[in-house]
């Protein structure tokens, strides 16, 4: 009798009991995870919020450091921050994307100012100016702003440079308010719609959920550690130039200004697509630069075929010269401002005050290859 006691019991014992000691150990092992991923949440959280404090302090002592070096004027309600120095027949000095008056300025100003009215403007979101939501600040949107302001400050068909995001904005003004300028000087710009990396890398700043935390966390901090590298790429072969120590970089750090270079970057292909159709209709004297080891954008890809689009324009490419080409050589950029003038010299306007229906000029090119 015992062996079948023991029979019976022996399922008991081995079946019953070990199934709610193995639920125990589960239901705790499931509380002990999830507490340990809200202790990583909420220390994530704690740790995300003291960087955003951080971040926001350095940007609040840069601009202590680095105070507005010019002038503002409001424009359907945005302040916009400009410098304006010499007299003469006008010139307007246009920065690319994640940059500020300061870069243009630092090269060109001194050498122009002599003999022009120079002004440079802190486009919407940049340096000092500001860039209301409610608008989608498109090529087209920035250059009826700046258009404004030059109006209200009295400048009359000025020559304009514009330098990257800058050459988009000048050529914007050549399609589409050709009798506003006497021409453009177009440096390093991006003209047709091909794919970009930094777009891709643009849209981490301005999308929706994740972007306001990444420009005000990680993205400074990871463009204070890679900034210098950046700046190295931008200019090389070139290396950088002292009078670029001038530039307030830690400015371009800023959460605010990180957002309007995401969303400038975010602009360009769909501007490309519907702008590039219409070049061959410019009539106004336009004067391209660029520079054969440009690894930001291929002078082949944007200036030379630019060049064969438009009536009448001329082209240097700089052998063994970057992005930067106003800082390397900054008095054939000016040579180029001053070929423009003499170009509009040389163009009769139409009846109508414009260079619409004039003949374009002759072609001319000087194109350098790399050796």
């Amino acid at each position: 009798m015992k062996n079948d006691e023991f029979a019976e019991v022996r399922p008991n014992v081995h079946s019953a009991q070990p199934e709610p000691v193995r639920s125990r150990a589960r239901k705790g092992g499931g509380q002990a995870g999830a507490g340990r991923a809200a202790r990583i949440a909420l220390g994530s959280a704690a740790a995300l919020a003291g960087l955003a404090a951080a971040v926001n302090w350095a940007a609040r002592r840069s601009e202590r450091a680095n105070p507005p070096i010019g002038n503002f004027i409001e424009v359907d309600g945005v302040r916009l921050h400009y410098i304006d120095v010499g007299e003469g027949p006008p010139v307007v000095l246009l920065h690319g994307n994640g940059s500020m008056l300061q870069d243009p300025a630092i090269a060109l100003v001194d050498r122009l100012a002599d003999r022009h009215r120079v002004l440079a403007f802190d486009r919407p979101g940049f340096g000092y100016s500001d860039r209301p939501k409610n608008i989608t600040w498109t090529p087209e949107a920035q250059m009826q702003l700046i258009l404004e302001a030059l109006r209200r400050l009295g400048v009359e068909r000025p020559v304009l440079y514009g330098h990257s995001w800058g050459a988009c904005l000048v050529v914007t003004f050549a399609v589409y308010h050709p009798d506003q300028i006497r021409g453009v000087v177009a440096a390093s710009g991006y003209y047709f719609p091909n794919r970009r990396l930094d777009a891709a890398i643009a849209v981490l700043n301005v999308a929706p959920a994740i972007g306001p935390v990444v420009r005000n966390t990680l993205g400074p901090v990871l463009g204070a550690l890679t900034g210098r590298g950046a700046v190295k790429a931008l200019f090389s072969p070139n290396p950088i130039p002292p009078t670029f120590d001038e530039f307030p970089a830690s400015l371009a750090l800023r959460p605010s200004q990180l957002r309007a270079s995401g969303e400038d970057g975010t602009t360009l292909r769909e501007w490309a697509e519907r702008t590039s159709p219409r070049y061959r209709q410019i009539r106004v004297p336009v004067f391209i630069v660029a520079g054969d080891g440009d690894k930001a954008v291929d002078y082949r890809g944007h200036a030379m075929r630019l060049h064969d689009e438009i009536p009448g324009s001329r082209l240097r490419i700089f052998p063994h010269t970057g992005h930067m080409v106003h800082h390397v050589h900054p008095d054939a950029i000016v040579e180029a401002i001053e070929a423009v003038f003499h170009m509009a010299d040389d163009r009769a306007p139409s009846n109508t005050g414009t260079f619409g229906d004039a003949e374009p000029a002759t072609r001319e090119e000087e194109i350098i290859t790399p050796s």
